[in-house]
C-alpha cells in the first residue's frame, strides 16, 4: 500500500493541474472502479459533469477533490452549500495499484484505464484526468462533506476548507498537517494499554503512519515498538512524532521530482526507500548509529501484527515491560 508521503505526492502534483477546471465529461470503462459509489455509473457521472474542482485535499492516505457547482452562479443548490462551500467531492482510493495521470486527448489508452474525465481546457495543460488501476483495489465515487469537529481545515490542501470527506472523518490528523495537536494527541496516547508501535499504527490516534514509517520513526528515536505507551514520557512522545515527521518529510524531498510531473504515479515504493531506510528491511545488516559510534549491532526482524518490525538490540532496547 502506499503510505503517506506517496499519496502526498499525488496531492502535490495534482492540484497544480486541476484546481479551477471544470470537468466537461466523464467516461467509466470499467464499472468496478466505481463500486464504491452505490447509485452507479449514471449518478456517478451525472454528480461529476458541470463541477468544479475546488482542490484535492488529503488527510493521513485519503485524497479528496471538493467540487463546487458554478454552472448557475455560486450558491446554487446541490453541488454547492452555504456560502457556496462545496457539499461533495471526488474521492480516490488508490489501493495497491491506483495511478492518477494527467494526459492529452492523443495520449493512447493505458492498458488498465478505468476511467476518464474530461476538464476545462487550460492553456499548456492536459485535457484527462485518467484513473488507471491494474489490480482494482481501488476506485472513485462521489462522498459527502461533512464539517471538521475541531473547525479547522479536513487536511492538508491550497485552501482551508472547515470540510472533510465523510469517508475520513473518523481518522486523526496527521504528523504533517498544521492543525495537528501534540496535547490531545499525547493525552489520548496515554489512556491506551499497548505497545508504542500499534499506537503510531492507531488511525484514530494519529493517521498516516504505515508499517515502514513507524519501523524508522523508531529507530530515529531510539525506543523499542513494544515500548508502553501508559508510561510514556511527555519527551519521548515528543520525539517520535517529530521523527515521524522528519522521515515524512525526507521521504517528500526524495520524491519531489515528481510534483510537477503529468504521470502522477503512486505505487507504494518511492525511491527514498531504497536509498535511505535505517531499520525496515535490514535484517542482519549493521545498524548505521552504532557502526558511526564502533559498536557492532545487527538489525533483527520480529514477527508483529502479521508483519514485522525493525530493531536495533543495542540503542532500541527491548523494555523490560513491554506490550506486545
Amino acid at each position: 500500500m502506499p503510505e503517506l508521503p506517496e499519496v502526498e505526492v499525488v496531492r502535490r502534483g495534482l492540484v497544480n493541474w486541476v484546481r479551477g477546471r471544470t470537468i466537461e465529461r466523464v467516461e467509466v470503462l470499467d464499472p468496478r472502479s466505481i463500486r464504491r459509489h452505490a447509485l452507479g455509473t449514471e449518478d456517478f457521472a451525472g454528480n461529476l459533469r458541470g463541477a468544479t474542482v475546488a482542490d484535492v485535499v488529503r488527510r493521513g492516505k485519503f485524497l479528496w477533490m471538493p467540487l463546487l457547482d458554478t454552472s448557475a452562479g455560486p450558491g446554487t443548490p446541490g453541488l454547492d452549500g452555504p456560502a457556496g462551500l462545496p457539499q461533495v467531492a471526488l474521492m480516490a482510493h488508490l489501493g495497491m495499484s491506483g495511478q492518477l495521470l494527467m494526459q492529452c486527448r492523443d495520449v493512447p489508452d493505458e492498458k488498465h484505464l478505468k476511467v476518464r474525465i474530461g476538464l476545462s481546457p487550460r492553456e499548456g495543460m492536459p485535457e484527462q484526468l485518467r484513473f488507471v488501476d491494474q489490480r482494482i483495489f481501488g476506485g472513485l465515487f462521489v462522498t459527502t462533506l461533512v464539517p471538521t469537529d475541531d473547525g479547522a481545515p479536513g487536511g492538508l490542501a491550497e485552501s482551508p476548507l472547515p470540510l472533510i470527506a465523510g469517508e475520513a472523518a473518523h481518522i486523526a490528523r496527521d504528523p504533517l498537517d498544521t492543525a495537528f495537536s501534540f496535547d490531545l494527541f499525547y493525552r489520548r496516547l496515554r489512556k491506551r494499554k499497548t505497545g508504542l508501535k500499534r499506537a503510531l499504527l492507531d488511525q484514530g490516534l494519529v493517521s498516516g503512519i504505515g508499517n515502514i514509517y513507524a519501523d524508522e520513526a523508531l529507530w530515529r528515536a531510539r525506543l523499542h515498538y513494544a515500548r508502553p505507551t501508559d508510561t510514556l514520557r511527555r519527551a519521548d512522545a515528543e520525539r517520535v512524532l517529530q521523527s515521524a515527521r522528519e522521515v515524512m518529510l525526507d521521504a517528500l524531498a526524495a520524491g519531489g521530482t515528481s510534483f510537477d510531473s503529468l504521470y502522477v504515479n503512486v505505487n507504494g515504493a518511492s525511491g527514498y526507500f531504497d536509498r535511505s531506510l535505517n531499520a525496515y528491511g535490514r535484517e542482519g545488516q549493521p545498524c548505521r548509529r552504532c557502526a558511526a559510534a564502533g559498536i557492532h549491532a545487527l538489525i533483527r526482524r520480529e514477527q508483529f501484527m502479521n508483519r514485522s518490525s525493525y530493531t536495533c538490540p543495542v540503542c532500541q532496547p527491548r523494555p523490560r515491560n513491554g506490550r506486545w
